[in-house]
């Protein structure tokens, strides 16, 4: 199935050239692999490279490169836990400006592994009420 068909609400609320990365990878993916999880899983993995979540949606990063230890690793062989889209490794200064702009409570006492959590978190609640959910 083309991209654009199954392109994520998350993706559809993000800028084109998001959009544009999701499509042309998943599309890719799914010549080589075939459709399904697989694809999925390296479509956001390109996307994550140039963009992280910001609540419902998908903002540019300030710098290239992936955006968590999974990410950097690479592989199914080597699993590892990923932050759902928050750039963990960029500068604490940086996740407490997006958890400022997500507005999580105590976020200034934060250590920065609780900073990616709770960011994650906030993310997942805004993309849940996005799509209608509580």
């Amino acid at each position: 199935m083309p991209g654009r068909e199954v392109l994520p609400s998350t993706l559809r609320r993000s800028p084109e050239k998001a959009q544009r990365t999701w499509e042309r990878t998943h599309d890719s993916a799914v010549e080589t692999y075939g459709e399904g999880e697989r694809a999925h899983r390296t479509a956001f993995a390109a996307v994550k490279h140039e963009f992280e979540k910001v609540g419902d949606h998908w903002e540019p990063k300030g710098r290239k490169g992936p955006s968590d230890r999974q990410a950097a690793g690479g592989g199914p062989a080597r699993r590892a836990p990923t932050a759902g889209g928050v750039d963990a490794n960029a500068t604490k200064d940086h996740l407490l400006a997006v958890a400022r702009k997500l507005d999580v409570p105590g976020r200034s006492r934060m250590t920065k592994p609780e900073l990616v959590k709770a960011i994650e978190k906030a993310n997942d609640n805004a993309t849940r009420k996005a799509r209608g959910g509580r």
